[in-house]
């Protein structure tokens, strides 16, 4: 299996970055212009960045909502 060569992708440093790189992913994904071992390869790894993000976000809602004394609260711009 040539894929099994190949070293696994590192953990985004940041939210912004899986966030980029997801965008980017996605972009080529649905180019249509990547071989088939490639969209597999490529898939699994947004399912990676996607999760890497959801984890994010529920951490900082977690944080917020220690900062709100456990209320949630809704978020209105001004």
């Amino acid at each position: 299996m040539a894929s099994a060569s190949r070293p696994a992708p590192s953990a985004p440093a940041s939210y912004e970055t899986a966030l980029e790189e997801l965008e980017q992913l996605v972009a080529r994904l649905e180019s249509g212009d990547m071989p088939l071992d490639q969209l597999l390869t490529g898939y699994q790894r947004g399912a990676e960045l996607l999760k890497f993000c959801r984890d994010r976000l529920e951490a900082v809602e977690s944080q917020i909502k220690v900062l709100d004394q456990g209320v949630l609260k809704s978020w209105t711009p001004e």
